[in-house]
């Protein structure tokens, strides 16, 4: 069975990360994708997380569609390296980030995601 199959012209689309800080400035919310061309922009805000005094630090992640691992252990370092009493808090971060954290970085009392 033959199926039509068009290749799009041109190269594909630059994966995309962007980062806003949220309204009431507790946090950052991230959308597209954290990989290879993207992890220096995604360490950058976690790096700007870490530095932070607030307890709290909450990344909006509804937006975030993909995550490798090597952007999971950047959070997990970032997480790692806070002081104590301080946590970075997870919203709605996707399924493979919940996974990789659990598989690979099990129990880091500093990075928190809430139930849905």
């Amino acid at each position: 069975m033959d199926v039509p199959y068009r290749v799009p012209p041109g190269p594909a689309p630059a994966p995309r990360l962007t980062v806003l800080p949220l309204p009431d400035g507790a946090g950052l919310r991230v959308g597209g994708e954290v990989g290879l061309a993207t992890l220096s922009q995604w360490e950058g805000a976690l790096s700007r997380a870490a530095r932070d005094s607030r307890p709290v630090y909450r990344l909006e992640l509804s937006a975030l569609t993909f995550v490798d691992v090597a952007g999971t252990d950047a959070l997990a370092a970032a997480a790692q390296s806070l002081d104590e009493g301080r946590r970075i808090v997870l919203q709605q971060p996707p399924i493979s980030l919940r996974r990789l954290l659990d598989l690979f970085w099990p129990g880091i009392p500093t990075i928190e995601v809430p139930s849905s």
